[in-house]
């Protein structure tokens, strides 16, 4: 059975202002942006707002890291420091979940990505991510793979050691207690 997409009146009131308040206490991360502004956009785009609740509830954090004024759409990342907790242990996607033949994990990052309703970051919006903080300095990320890395069997995942961003390349069927995934939604 799929969970409905909407949030109740409770916990979208809830939902949105634990996002004002993270919004205003990370002024960095979205400087010219108006939160009156983008409380509009969550209040008329109900679905978006059930998926941020989504990220927030697996331990995301999101937060405002951008406007695109070209589609009128304001940018949403996990902004957890260290990878969502409630989506470690989980390979890349459903073919390498499916190729696995013991010790198979719950699902894949994909997955849970595509049911949350959330894209997985990129290479470059990770890199993007770490201009704003340092986040992953423990754990590490899944990224969006290229498709030729992907049909090799590889995936690529990154983090943030000795202040630099590292971007590093595993078995996509692997899976590891410290490794989850960043997501992105755009409202």
């Amino acid at each position: 059975m799929q969970k409905a997409k909407a949030l109740n009146v409770t916990r979208r009131a809830e939902l949105v202002r634990t996002l004002q308040s993270r919004f205003e206490k990370n002024m960095n991360r979205h400087r010219g942006l108006e939160w009156a502004n983008i409380q509009t956009k969550l209040e008329a785009n109900p679905e978006k707002l059930w998926s941020l609740a989504e990220m927030e509830s697996s331990g995301g954090e999101p937060d405002v890291v951008g406007y695109d004024k070209k589609n009128g759409e304001y940018i949403f990342y996990d902004c957890a420091a260290e990878s969502p907790n409630g989506r470690r242990s989980v390979c890349y996607d459903r073919q390498a979940l499916d190729s696995r033949k013991t010790a198979k994990p719950k699902t894949s990052a994909i997955d849970m990505a595509s049911a949350m309703g959330i894209e997985i970051l990129t290479e470059e919006q990770y890199r993007e991510l770490q201009t704003l903080g340092s986040f992953d300095t423990k754990t590490s990320s899944w990224l969006k793979t290229p498709a030729d890395i992907r049909q090799l069997g590889g995936a690529i995942f990154a983090d943030h050691r000795y202040d630099h961003v590292f971007v590093y390349h595993n078995g996509a069927e692997s899976y590891y207690a410290a490794r989850g995934f960043r997501g992105s939604l755009r409202v």
